[in-house]
């Protein structure tokens, strides 16, 4: 993910603490490749499980690598819907909401 798309939080800790960083990344890529699901597939897995943790940032981070990814707009707020029966109305509502920011979608 480019920089200028980064928020300034993360950029701050990865100034502060780059190997900590770097080692976070790095699992993020081992855990990609370790099994048969594509990058689309397992960001909107990761955003669905932002989305249960009311994670707004982690929401607008895998919305954004979902969408370079190559998901749809409506592909990834399928992903946040499909868990009302599961995480509920307000928390999907939220959640679609951090989307939209990512989409400008309002």
């Amino acid at each position: 993910m480019s920089e200028e798309k980064l928020p300034k939080w993360y950029v701050t800790l990865e100034r502060k603490h780059p190997k900590l960083i770097n080692a976070v990344q790095e699992l993020g890529r081992v855990i990609r490749e370790e099994g048969p699901l594509d990058e689309k597939t397992t960001h909107l897995v990761q955003l669905a499980a932002a989305a249960t943790l009311r994670s707004e940032g982690a929401v607008h981070s895998h919305a954004k690598r979902a969408v370079e990814a190559g998901a749809k707009r409506e592909e990834i707020c399928h992903a946040i819907i499909v868990l009302t029966s599961t995480i509920g109305f307000p928390t999907v509502s939220a959640a679609l909401s951090w989307v939209a920011d990512i989409t400008g979608d309002k």
